[in-house]
């Protein structure tokens, strides 16, 4: 398979940026967050999977709307309504996945992208060879009751009620109120904020995120207020991997359940990682993933 960048022509006319890197016969998709952001925290997947002795081809993109990937103007609402959906994603992936000639592959996703998994796993399960689900619930509830339950943990009172109080108005742009995310952020989504995805200029997607989540990641407003898929995660026959930082936003005893629920399931955690944990603890958290694949590669795969 080709290695390095190539532009995928998806059916609908757009262009999505595609990259490949590392050897072996073995596939890992990856599915980046936002929804909006990007590829970049896959960079090194190759090269860290291969210092934990897996040989494995490690395939990301940019989803349509996102940093090199074509953005459609969604500021029209015909192309809103028929790109910002959970359908149109999904198929995206599967559309990716069939353009880049993958099957029995392992398939991941990064919070958005999780859900992505997870939806992919009850319809598609049939090209996995497994689905790895790192940080992202089943539901939004429990997500929504966990980041209050934080705000209300680091933050005096009067600064949460100043934040909901903003959020009531939509003055999401108050200086009080961004500082009071940073804040957050720098204790429970990106711990480490490393230079190496960081950017003299925004590169998230902002029309896309603010469709499905909103202003950030400790208030939700958009349809990700309809994600729950908790009927249906029993159905997910592939095996199974959900990974979570121990010091993030999503939470941990939704991540204990899910495993609980999927037949085929194992649940680690990465001491002092937040959300983006593959960044905060990278040692443990690769060990974790390259432990899954290969026990399911010999068969050895159990909880």
């Amino acid at each position: 398979m080709k290695q390095g960048t190539t532009i995928v022509t998806l059916d609908n006319g757009y262009h999505l940026w595609t990259n490949t890197q590392g050897t072996g016969d073995l596939h890992l998709l990856c599915l980046h967050g936002g929804p909006g952001g990007t590829h970049e925290y896959y960079e090194n997947f190759a090269q860290k999977l291969a210092e934990q002795g897996l040989s494995i081809q490690v395939h990301m993109y940019d989803q349509l709307g996102s940093f090199y990937s074509d953005q459609p103007d969604y500021s029209d609402p015909e192309t809103a309504s028929r790109y910002l959906t959970y359908e149109y994603f999904l198929e995206e992936v599967e559309e990716v996945r069939k353009k880049l000639g993958l099957d029995q592959f392992y398939l991941i996703g990064q919070s958005w992208g999780g859900a992505l998994v997870q939806l992919y796993a009850l319809k598609y399960g049939h090209h996995l060879k497994g689905a790895i689900i790192s940080s992202m619930t089943d539901n939004i509830d429990e997500y929504v009751a966990n980041i209050n339950k934080i705000r209300e943990l680091v933050l005096p009172a009067d600064a949460v009620s100043f934040m909901k109080q903003c959020e009531v108005e939509n003055d999401y742009a108050n200086d009080r109120y961004q500082d009071y995310v940073d804040l957050l952020n720098k204790g429970y989504v990106d711990r480490k904020q490393p230079k190496a995805i960081s950017h003299l200029i925004g590169t998230m997607a902002t029309s896309v995120y603010n469709a499905f989540q909103g202003d950030n990641e400790f208030v939700v407003t958009g349809k990700l207020k309809e994600w729950d898929v908790r009927d249906q995660i029993k159905d997910i026959k592939a095996p199974t991997l959900i990974t979570f930082g121990e010091h993030e936003t999503m939470p941990l005893a939704a991540a204990h359940r899910m495993a609980e629920t999927i037949p085929h399931a194992r649940l680690t955690t990465t001491p002092e990682g937040g959300h983006h944990h593959m960044i905060d603890n990278a040692p443990i958290y690769f060990k974790h993933l390259a432990d899954f694949i290969k026990d399911v590669e010999s068969g050895s795969f159990d909880k």
